[in-house]
């Protein structure tokens, strides 16, 4: 009799954890690439005095005074990028942790990029993640914003996680620890990112936004806002490459796409974290993202 409650129990524990994680992608891109340390790939770009490399860890921090910037040290036209990054417990309601690829230096004004960027939140809620994709951005307040927002199936506060973006002419994907939580695919030139970037990463203060569209502002009686990257990675076709090189995949097929475990695993994330969905959203002008209709 004792053993139907011990099968039981064996049973239980099974369900109750995939209840809680994706469902595995069955493929790790990351796993294919060199991390490097920070000065390998990367420079300051400005706050010097509020970033500081330790080993192959970097700290980067907010405050009153000043927030903080780093740059990759050449440009792509594809790749994988990623960073462990670990971020602060508490109130960070108005600011700004991001990891991104950006040409707006570039091209001011009319710049590409793709985000990954952390929304800071207030006591007891769960940061946001927010991806999203510019294309050639006027800069004047009417950039065309692509976000797909979601809360995480785990703490970013505790320990660090690996976030990546996977860059080609053909898909842009985003990745949490090398499962897919979005595939954003170029259907159209007018649609994708195709002109060389840089990879960033950042904190600032974005109180006008950051928080409930606004309603929490950052709150420096909690200064410094410290964020963390390590395990740093940044791999494929620079601006500077032949012609042949040809762009990184993040699934073991060689012209891109995504198995089938792994639209799985991405459709399990959509269906349970995503808070957020511009092509969802009702009260946006959809001629201007024409992605969205098929």
């Amino acid at each position: 009799m004792a053993l139907f409650p011990l099968l039981l129990l064996i049973l239980m524990v099974p369900a109750s954890s995939n209840a809680q994680w994706p469902p595995s992608p069955g493929y790790w891109p990351g796993s294919r690439f060199r991390s490097m340390s920070f000065y390998q790939g990367y420079r300051n770009l400005w706050g010097y005095s509020h970033q500081r490399v330790d080993q192959n860890a970097l700290t980067i921090w907010l405050d009153s005074t000043s927030g903080s910037g780093f740059k990759s040290v050449k440009p792509f036209r594809s790749g994988y990028f990623g960073a462990s990054i670990k971020l602060q417990p508490g109130y960070t309601a108005g600011v700004i942790t991001a990891f991104y690829l950006s040409n707006s230096e570039a091209h001011p004004g009319y710049h590409d990029e793709v985000d990954i960027e952390f929304l800071g939140t207030t006591f007891g809620k769960p940061y946001t993640l927010q991806t999203n994709v510019y294309i050639r951005g006027s800069g004047d307040g009417r950039i065309i914003g692509r976000e797909m927002k979601f809360h995480l199936w785990f703490d970013p506060t505790k320990t660090f996680h690996y976030y990546a973006i996977l860059w080609s002419p053909k898909e842009i994907i985003f990745l949490v620890d090398d499962v897919p939580v979005r595939r954003y695919p170029r259907k159209s030139a007018t649609t994708f990112p195709l002109r060389p970037m840089w990879v960033y990463g950042s904190i600032w203060d974005a109180s006008s936004w950051a928080t409930e569209n606004g309603k929490y502002k950052a709150d420096y009686r909690y200064q410094p806002f410290v964020a963390s990257y390590t395990n740093f990675k940044a791999s494929g076709c620079s601006a500077y490459s032949p012609a042949w090189c040809h762009p990184v995949s993040a699934s073991p097929f060689r012209s891109g796409g995504l198995t089938r475990q792994q639209y799985r695993s991405m459709r399990w994330v959509q269906r349970h974290h995503m808070v957020y969905d511009y092509c969802k959203d009702y009260k946006r002008d959809h001629s201007l993202t024409p992605e969205c209709w098929g």
